[in-house]
């Protein structure tokens, strides 16, 4: 039956593309996403009373139904939104198409035991996500962005296919749950390749630097388009990764892979978050980093707390995209807060607070396993405490105290809570207190710590200020890799508006040589 939910969003697009349903196509969308969860529900039921075929083309495994849940109910608010949001505009009909057949792509990628239909799937995505980002096809930014993002994704899309070759090849088999299930250790030569390069997938869907600019430039697109990018789309390189953990945590090229530049992304793109003003672009580069500390959770083997993260992760940022409306009544109310520096006191009250917090969790949930995430939760705390007076509506130390431990309490137990519901899941492949990569991740952790606290209240020292101009500028990270791409591949532009054109000239000074006139 699990074919069934991907059925539905593909027949419900091809109806709204219809040029008899056109106008019809906001009510027909919003039909179907309501009828979803109806069926999703019915599919879940049967998975109670039928044994899992290891042969069969769909498969419903625990991550799988967390993440059509996800997809369903992200689906229904999306196009509940989009009918206020879209309304008057031209080319809705074909809105509605591409979303609910982008949609159907997803469920398919999500339910598909079939090494075929996960890579069909998942062309499908990209192919239709190509669609929505484009949809204002007049804007210089946007085409771009995408432009980039279509290069990317057919990248990508050749390595998942390269290595579902490889794995084909050494076990004879097309279904993951077969495979996943004959994964053992040493690896082949053809094994070790097909890890790398699903690695290098999950880290160009994740955007992760420095194939990351095109996230960045895509908020472009209509807000319900970046709200299913950032909330949804984007989050299926950790469960990629997630999938097929019982290959990836066999190579150590892959896992390394993984903690080197999801932990560098992660650092880098919370820092350069803090430097923009527009509220789309930083919840771009928040995405960014998310991924990349959500794919490090993966690389610690942290099953459970990646789950967790993808899953809150989706929820918030859906939130926070389609709520950007209000970002300046909140931006004011951050202009009005006292702006102090923390004190010597303030700080050590942090630290102590946090420290407590953090091994009164730990030993209440009986935590075993690597240190680094209770690290960033341990400085989280401290900063929440530290500076308690700057922000809008100050409480009482001790009341943010009792606060910063029921967060701990409560992470510790959504922690151990996943866990358990996905116990059937979870190898022994969580990496080690102490070791090497839990250290890396510890560095990484306090780097962020460190620089950011710089950047908030020592910004008048001269390599700050020098720092902060790299930052401002990404580090010219994406303008070397957009120079590279326009020469490759030149993109053409709208070339309509002279302004729009002139605009994007001055946001890439260095690239308009490489645009095709």
């Amino acid at each position: 039956m699990t074919f069934l939910l991907p059925a539905l969003f593909a027949f419900t697009g091809i109806l709204c593309g219809l040029p008899k349903l056109r106008e019809r196509a906001a009510g027909i969308a919003l039909f179907s996403a309501r009828i979803a969860p109806l069926l999703l529900a019915a599919i879940l039921t049967s998975w109670f009373f039928v044994t899992p075929d290891p042969q069969a083309p769909f498969h419903g495994s625990l991550l799988s139904a967390l993440m059509l849940i996800l997809v369903v109910f992200m689906a229904w608010v999306l196009v509940q939104f989009s009918q206020h949001y879209m309304a008057g505009e031209q080319r809705v009909a074909q809105y509605y198409r591409s979303l609910m057949l982008t949609l159907a792509a997803v469920s398919l990628t999500l339910s598909s035991n079939h090494l075929l239909g996960f890579w069909a799937g998942w062309l499908g995505i990209s192919l239709g996500l190509h669609v929505l980002l484009t949809f204002y096809p007049e804007r210089p930014r946007a085409i771009l962005a995408a432009h980039k993002k279509f290069i990317l994704a057919r990248v990508a899309e050749l390595s998942l296919l390269v290595a579902f070759s490889l794995l084909y090849l050494e076990h004879n088999t097309w279904y993951l749950s077969e495979l996943m299930s004959e994964m053992q250790g040493p690896l082949s030569t053809y094994e070790q390749i097909a890890a790398v390069l699903i690695a290098i997938a999950a880290l160009m869907k994740c955007a992760q630097l420095p194939v990351h600019g095109w996230l960045m430039q895509v908020v472009e697109a209509p807000t319900p388009v970046s709200a299913l990018l950032h909330a949804g789309i984007i989050n299926l390189g950790g469960y990629l990764v997630l999938t097929f953990y019982p290959l990836l945590h066999l190579s150590p090229i892959a896992i390394w892979l993984l903690l080197i530049v999801a932990g560098l992304t992660t650092l880098i793109s919370a820092l350069i978050m803090t430097t923009r003003i527009s509220v789309k672009v930083r919840l771009a580069w928040s995405t960014s980093a998310q991924m990349g500390l959500m794919l490090l959770e993966c690389a610690l083997g942290m099953y459970e707390l990646a789950v967790l993260h993808l899953l809150t992760h989706s929820v918030y940022k859906a939130h926070a995209f389609l709520n950007s409306s209000n970002a300046v009544h909140e931006f004011l109310l951050r202009k009005v807060a006292p702006d102090e520096t923390p004190n010597a006191l303030a700080w050590g009250a942090a630290v102590l607070f946090a420290t407590a917090a953090v091994w009164l969790s730990i030993w209440l949930w009986d935590y075993q396993g690597p240190l680094s995430p209770w690290l960033l939760m341990g400085i989280a705390l401290a900063l929440l405490v530290a500076q308690w007076r700057s922000v809008p509506h100050p409480t009482s130390l001790l009341r943010l105290a009792f606060i910063a431990l029921a967060l701990s309490a409560l992470y510790g137990g959504l922690k151990t809570a996943t866990g358990w519901l996905l116990q059937d899941h979870i190898a022994a492949h969580t990496s080690a207190a102490f070791s090497a990569a839990d250290l890396w991740a510890c560095g990484i952790f306090i780097s962020l710590f460190v620089l950011a606290v710089c950047l908030r209240y020592y910004a008048h020292l001269p390599w700050v200020r020098r720092f902060s101009v790299n930052l401002f500028a990404g580090l010219y990270l994406d303008e070397w890799f957009t120079k590279i791409t326009l020469k490759i591949w030149p993109v053409t532009l709208p070339a309509h508006s002279k302004a729009k054109h002139h605009g994007v000239a001055l946001l890439f000074p260095n690239l308009s040589k490489g645009w095709k006139k």
